[in-house]
């Protein structure tokens, strides 16, 4: 796809000092790149559903059990063209007896598929038949035709294209992972950071709770001890009191009986 040249900056250098970073905080750049990435599928994905409605309304209507043949054919296609053009890419890495075995095993699907072709063709007219299928390839949204030839099969499915969306789609399923991890690994940060402030918080009520119940107690001491005071110093000065209108009855009491004593005298020698 021609989208221009990239305006990120591509520096080696700094992809290194990225990850040697992210070691050691969570910097979650990794969101930026998922929403970067998911802007690329989106636009497939409308692209491919926009391909699809064109071919439901220029192609002819065909019965389900035809559709249902000829998606048979499409599929054994698809797997035609991924298997070339994985045994393209083992010889090219110098891998020949691997790309042999993957050879052999194309030979047994065009077998699979030389008989899904017979059954799609006699499941219609001939006129239908010669007519070109096509299908819209779901991982990059181009154009696959029903009897398109292991040539081109190999070239779209081993295409920079349809390799590189492959690509995009498996980093961006790795991103959505590692985005969701983090996000739950953050969550459970906040919760525990927030029951650690909630239980600092009932430590600290309680420790003000203890200190105004010690005040209270220290205050009720205090009164209870002025509250003796008040009391001893009542009972002293009532006992002094006491002692005071005992002396004071006590010494009437003398002088009464001495002044008694004496108009007795007084009496005794006027008689005489």
């Amino acid at each position: 796809m021609d989208l221009g040249e990239c305006t990120k900056i591509h520096d080696l250098a700094l992809r290194a000092d990225y990850e040697i970073a992210s070691k050691e905080r969570d910097l979650f750049f990794e969101l930026d790149a998922m929403d970067h990435l998911e802007s690329f599928i989106a636009e497939c994905d409308r692209r491919t559903e926009l391909a699809k409605k064109r071919l439901a309304e220029t192609q002819e209507e065909i019965s389900a059990e035809v559709s249902a043949k000829a998606e048979k054919v499409h599929e054994l296609n698809e797997e035609i063209g991924k298997l070339l053009a994985k045994a393209e890419q083992l010889g090219a890495e110098g891998n020949v007896d691997e790309s042999q075995k993957i050879l052999m095993e194309v030979e047994k699907v065009r077998a699979k598929k030389k008989e899904a072709e017979e059954e799609y063709r006699n499941s219609m007219p001939a006129s239908s038949f010669q007519q070109q299928k096509l299908r819209v390839c779901e991982v990059c949204s181009a154009y696959l035709g029903l009897h398109d030839n292991d040539r081109r099969l190999a070239d779209h499915f081993g295409g920079k294209l349809h390799l590189g969306f492959i690509q995009i789609r498996e980093k961006l399923d790795q991103l959505r992972k590692t985005v969701a991890e983090k996000q739950e690994k953050r969550n459970q940060d906040r919760l525990r950071r927030r029951e650690e402030r909630e239980r600092e918080e009932r430590l600290s009520r309680r420790s003000g709770s203890r200190t105004r119940e010690r005040r209270r107690s220290r205050s009720r001491d205090r009164r209870r001890r002025r509250s003796r005071s008040t009391s001893r110093e009542r009972r002293k000065s009532s006992r002094s009191r006491s002692r005071d209108r005992h002396r004071r009855h006590r010494s009437r009491s003398r002088s009464h009986s001495r002044g008694h004593r004496r108009a007795s005298r007084d009496r005794s020698a006027k008689y005489k």
